[in-house]
């Protein structure tokens, strides 16, 4: 009965022996099957459009908008330089440009008059040359005198330089015109560069009052006080001279992904997002955009892998996350951690179990990372 017994229980232990490696085999490959799907990394952060808002003009800032922390509308004013100087080349400007009207029309008028003396000029070549005809029939028949001949002959010959003269003042004036006499002074060049003096006269005046290019958060307020002198090219790299402003709509997440987690990875696949700030919240998006180079590639001192020793190390791509529009959430600020999971919808299938491996079943080796090649 004893031996029985053993025999029963060796029976047993085979069985569950064998039971339990078969069962460990398929919860694995279940898990495996079943896993690949989602990609995760906490390598995420919220970003936003941000600006330090300054102007292209130089002058001493007369008046600060906004205070620190205030939300602005597109179009608000945040603050204001002192517009007299640019008032003042304004009116200059515009004075000049009216003084070049008055001159190109007086052109105009002198250009008319020309016109008119030369076919004033031109009846009296006319008369000239009557006389010397009829002085040069006399002259022929003996009936007229040498110095009536000389007389009518150098009459014509005055009255036709004179007229030559008025031609060549005629067509300078013209080309002062610029070739049209008729056409209006708006289109003449002169005035036309006048015209431009004035246009940048009054953007200069326009851009001495600084409004927001878009909705926000102001910051950095206090670094911009009345009475400062902003000079413009200077002004947003010192910060002294300019309003910070944060975007608090179209916020978007850039999450730094492993290059070996972008096999499946594509545009359009769902992401859900939890924020540090704010646990228990989740947030929803989708991936806009992802880079076409790592973040190392954009860096000022990209690594350089030329050494006969190297460790290669998995590189972070880029990729935008657009979220989705959620009202009554936690406000989100710009720079807060994020923890991104990508469903990217893959499943894997038992050819890629076996593709894995093949080359190991072939006698196939994995070179090492840091080995020379």
């Amino acid at each position: 009965m004893s031996g029985t017994q053993a025999a029963s229980r060796g029976r047993l232990r085979a069985v569950l022996m064998i039971g339990g490696i078969v069962a460990v085999a398929l919860g694995g490959g279940t898990f495996w099957l079943r896993g690949g799907r989602w990609v995760s990394t906490d390598n995420a952060y919220v970003r936003a459009r941000k600006l330090m808002v300054t102007t292209d003009v130089s002058g001493i800032v007369a008046s600060v908008e906004v205070r620190e922390g205030e939300q602005v509308k597109p179009g608000q004013v945040l603050f204001r330089l002192d517009p007299w100087q640019f008032e003042i080349a304004v009116r200059v400007a515009q004075a000049n440009l009216e003084q070049i009207r008055i001159t190109l029309q007086a052109a105009q008028q002198d250009y008319q008059r020309l016109q008119s003396e030369i076919a004033a000029q031109a009846a009296q070549v006319g008369l000239a040359q009557a006389n010397f005809e009829r002085a040069s029939a006399l002259a022929l028949s003996n009936a007229g005198t040498r110095s009536a001949f000389d007389q009518a002959h150098f009459g014509l010959e005055a009255a036709q330089q004179q007229i030559e003269a008025l031609r060549r003042q005629a067509q300078s004036a013209l080309i002062r015109l610029g070739g049209q006499a008729e056409a209006p002074v708006e289109q003449h060049p002169q005035y036309l560069a006048a015209k431009a003096q004035v246009d940048e006269a009054q953007r200069q005046l326009d851009h001495a009052t600084v409004r927001a290019p878009f909705a926000g958060v102001v910051t950095a307020v206090e670094s911009l006080q009345p009475g400062t002198f902003l000079v413009s090219q200077t002004a947003a790299l010192t910060n002294t001279g300019a309003v910070g402003l944060v975007a608090t709509q179209d916020l978007w997440v850039d999450a730094n992904v492993k290059e070996t987690d972008l096999t499946h990875t594509k545009l359009g696949d769902p992401v859900e997002m939890t924020i540090d700030a704010y646990p228990g919240h989740t947030w929803r998006g989708r991936i806009a955009s992802i880079a076409p180079a790592s973040g190392s590639e954009f860096s000022i001192l990209p690594a350089q892998n030329a050494s006969g020793n190297w460790v290669k190390v998995v590189q972070r791509v880029p990729v935008r996350i657009a979220l989705e529009p959620q009202s009554g959430g936690p406000v989100l600020r710009a720079g807060m951690s994020v923890v991104a999971d990508i469903d990217t919808g893959h499943k894997r299938a038992i050819s890629e179990l076996w593709g894995a491996a093949a080359p190991l079943a072939a006698g196939g080796t994995y070179v090492s990372s840091n080995d020379q090649r």
